[in-house]
């Protein structure tokens, strides 16, 4: 196995590049937005140039392994390693100017998630994780919260890009789950909340039909503070669920409850 400690200062040094030319962007300059699957699925021109810019660095660094990016095809060497990027996660926030966006980078090996980084570029916070070695923030170990009940917890979301087409809209679990938390937050950038559940700024995370992308660092992340991490499909829709074991059994009663 190649040395993931070196892999994971690659990874954070690339992600903090891309992400500072992000913000920059974004106070300088008007760009391109263009749909993709619907009309709330965008994507940018800054997403295509942070993704452009990842590959280069990885093919320079790593020209054997393979690469998974949201907004290329995927690059298939035969490596047992493949980099899972989300160049630009929350463009939808990124392409009104609504300062929560996040550039993650991980690392598989074989079908293993083993090195996940996340920036957050407006608050400058940089996260990474290695399988097994914990996870962190600017080298300061994170840990999740103690929460283990849903009457006390701060809880995100998000909803799919299909919601107006799909039965599996969210809608049903939001409304049941409101009643029953302290507080509700949706930030528009899975990266954003499972970093959020790892360091502890909230206490459990739900979304339906998230891409690896969208999650593989998040994941590794939270597993490494101390998490758990639940990953299903309900009719067909990929359903994940981020948070305490205690958190993630409530939200997963709940939701099984209205859809199973």
């Amino acid at each position: 196995m190649i040395n993931l400690v070196d892999a994971a200062v690659h990874a954070k040094e690339w992600a903090i590049n891309v992400g500072k030319m992000q913000k920059e962007k974004l106070k300088k300059e008007n760009f391109n937005v263009e749909t993709k699957s619907t009309i709330t699925d965008l994507v940018t021109e800054i997403d295509l140039l942070s993704e452009d810019m990842l590959r280069a660095k990885i093919e320079k660094s790593y020209p054997e392994h393979n690469i998974m990016g949201e907004e290329s095809d995927y690059e298939d060497k035969k490596s047992k390693y493949t980099w899972v990027i989300d160049p630009l996660d929350g463009t939808n926030n990124y392409a009104s100017s609504y300062p929560i966006y996040c550039v993650s980078i991980a690392l598989k090996y074989e079908n293993e998630v083993v090195m996940g980084v996340i920036y957050i570029p407006e608050l400058d916070e940089v996260y990474s994780a290695i399988k097994d070695k914990g996870a962190y923030k600017s080298g300061t170990a994170i840990k999740i919260s103690h929460k283990t009940a849903l009457n006390n917890s701060l809880v995100a979301t998000g909803f799919p890009y299909d919601k107006k087409e799909s039965k599996i809209d969210n809608l049903e679990p939001l409304n049941k789950i409101l009643k029953n938390i302290r507080g509700l937050r949706r930030s528009g950038s899975a990266a954003f909340d499972l970093v959020s559940v790892a360091s502890g700024r909230i206490d459990a995370y739900w979304e339906f039909k998230l891409k690896v992308w969208d999650f593989a660092a998040g994941e590794l992340l939270v597993r490494e503070a101390g998490g758990e991490v639940y990953k299903s499909e309900i009719g067909g829709a990929p359903l994940l669920i981020a948070g305490s074991k205690e958190l993630v059994a409530e939200l997963r009663g709940i939701i099984e409850e209205i859809y199973l």
